[in-house]
């Protein structure tokens, strides 16, 4: 091999050490990487290097945008409640482990198959570990189910997974390929999906540790009272309580129902629910955010209604009252909060305890913690103020646009629809339903841009950088015939080994990473290969990629989902590797074994 491919070869290696140490955040590696490279050709003037130009060229590949545009989709997905209104019914209240993963991982699966996996769990995780609360189930048992199933998923369909949108390009680069439509790689990647749920579900248990996560709200000391009113035209009417999900809300609990001039005290859970009762709640501000945003339930405070900032653009903010603010002793009303501060109190905290007062009949107290609804810059102001200490905006806490959310549905269905069926390419569907997003007011045009991670992107972006250099470098040419070597020109083993090199970067570096250097290695054995006097189909090889980079079980850094719940999870690094090395080896077994099948050499 010439100097330039032991050079690509050594970056590589560098990659590897780097990420399996944590030497540096992923990004910061590749662009490092990308930067080693390109300065490299620069310097010698070598022909075998990718130039800056070429290198660079990864960042408007299609298959990148088409990724970053599905974050505004998912977006306005989140933003209107959509997501949980299909969800939330689906998760139920199971009463055991076996029976929450299976609600879990199926529904979840499904949405995988049509939405980015990484969105999805980032949108699960707190859904996920308030479920596990509220059902006395360790959240240890449903975290790792949860990125799994969204990886299998994620190999169901062409825009499950970035990775998969990543090969297609790479097909597409090949000139005599066709590019896959929506539902080619579901030949292979349904049978996995199938094969690796039903592995979760009967062995799961037995090798998915019993282990709390590492934070809960439990220990809070902040006990906030709140009062919330049932829509008139809300789902809620007509549900009991247990069925409506107040019932074994974590950290927080339903004290009374005030029901016109009743008031129900001890709530039963069989209760059904009115419009109008009013429902007081005591507990934490992680639980009373997310009381905000269940469907149909609306503060009691008509202050809220009068504030001048739309409700989608606000957030809450929380206050502490100091011993200098003019409104200390008297009521919230009397003190005309809303007029002074520009902002709505929704909820109070006093020393943990429960204040039995309407919120505008509570008396201010210094000390008193106050949880407020305002628009964003309102939190400033109130800083720079002497009337409250420790103020703060809640992260997450702007409220859901329910009155949307079956529009974004119809966004998203109409994106599958004129995708699946070839009327516009992925890329242009993803595009038109993110603009019907913000146009519609599904998602600002704010969370839109805050909703893509640009870290994925430059990972990915850089990644075709390292792909470039080992093509033009001659190393993958040169890693293809070793491996050809190995397999003595039989296709199946040389197919074998090029699904466990894929398998072994994708447990070292990213998915996608792994899919653009092994491609050309790929690409290189199957013109190697002859079989009756050609060379064999590339497309085996390349539906094993697919599959090879997604299969990422058995180390928390394989992929992204496994490093999001890594943590939550309370997990240990063999947690993974336990549960995820066998299934790995199986989705292997069964993905060499079909690819040839149903594309032939």
């Amino acid at each position: 091999m010439a100097w330039e491919a032991w050079f690509c070869i050594g970056v590589v290696v560098l990659v590897f050490v780097a990420l399996v140490r944590n030497l540096a955040a992923p990004d910061i590696v590749f662009l490092g990487a990308m930067a080693l490279i390109v300065a490299a050709a620069g310097i010698t003037g070598s022909d075998k290097l990718p130039t800056a130009a070429q290198a660079v060229a990864g960042f408007g590949q299609e298959g990148l945008l088409t990724i970053a545009v599905l974050f505004v989709v998912v977006s306005g997905m989140t933003q209107t409640g959509a997501l949980a209104m299909l969800v939330t019914p689906m998760l139920g209240r199971p009463k055991s482990a076996v029976g929450a993963q299976l609600r879990l991982m199926f529904p979840v699966a499904l949405l995988s198959a049509f939405l980015n996996n990484t969105p999805i769990v980032a949108m699960f995780l707190p859904v996920v570990s308030d479920w596990a609360r509220r059902t006395g189930i360790s959240a240890s048992k449903l975290f790792i189910p949860l990125s799994f199933a969204t990886i299998l998923g994620g190999t169901c369909t062409l825009i499950g997974t970035s990775t998969n949108l990543v090969v297609n390009d790479l097909i597409a680069t090949q000139g005599h390929l066709p590019a896959l439509g929506l539902f080619e790689v579901g030949k292979i990647g349904l049978p996995c999906a199938v094969v690796g749920l039903i592995y979760l579900l009967l062995l799961g248990r037995k090798l998915l540790p019993d282990r709390m996560p590492a934070l809960s709200t439990d220990g809070d000391t902040r006990r906030y009272t709140t009062q919330m009113i049932v829509e008139p035209a809300s789902p809620l009417v007509g549900q009991t309580i247990e069925k409506a999900g107040l019932r074994h809300l974590p950290g927080l609990y339903l004290a009374e129902i005030e029901r016109g001039e009743e008031t129900l005290a001890a709530v039963a859970p069989t209760v059904q629910l009115r419009a109008n009762d009013r429902l007081v709640f005591v507990g934490v501000v992680e639980s009373v955010v997310d009381l905000q945003k269940i469907r149909g339930l609306v503060p009691a405070t008509n202050q809220v209604r009068k504030l001048n900032a739309p409700r989608e653009s606000r957030c809450l903010i929380e206050a502490v009252v100091s011993d200098t603010c003019p409104l200390v002793e008297k009521t919230i009303r009397e003190g005309r909060f809303r007029s002074v501060y520009n902002a709505a109190v929704i909820a109070v905290a006093r020393n943990g305890q429960r204040i039995e007062k309407k919120i505008g009949d509570i008396i201010l107290h210094p000390g008193d913690t106050l949880l407020l609804e305002a628009h964003p810059t309102i939190a400033d102001r109130l800083r720079n103020s002497r009337d409250f200490f420790l103020v703060s905006k809640i992260e997450g806490s702007t409220p859901l646009r329910h009155n949307k959310a079956y529009l974004a549905l119809a966004i998203l269905v109409g994106m599958v629809v004129l995708a699946g069926t070839g009327v516009l390419s992925m890329l242009a569907a993803a595009l038109l339903a993110a603009v019907a997003m913000i146009a519609t007011r599904c998602c600002t045009g704010a969370e839109a841009r805050r909703s893509v991670s640009y870290t994925v992107l430059v990972v990915i972006g850089s990644a075709y950088a390292l792909g470039k250099a080992l093509d033009t470098s001659g190393a993958a040419d040169a890693i293809a015939r070793s491996l050809v070597g190995l397999s003595g020109s039989n296709p199946w083993v040389a197919l074998l080994l090029v699904y466990l090199t894929t398998m072994l970067f994708t447990e070292l570096m990213t998915n996608t990473a792994a899919a653009i250097l092994v491609f050309p290695i790929a690409v290189s054995t199957a013109h190697t290969i002859t079989l009756d006097g050609r060379p064999v189909s590339l497309m085996p090889f390349a539906m094993c990629i697919m599959l090879a980079a997604s299969a990422a079980f058995a180390t928390p850094i394989g992929y992204q989902t496994n490093l999001m719940v890594y943590g939550p999870g309370g997990y240990r690094f063999t947690d993974f590797t336990r549960i995820g090395l066998p299934l790995n080896l199986l989705l292997m077994a069964v993905a060499v074994t079909l690819a040839p099948v149903i594309w032939p050499f």
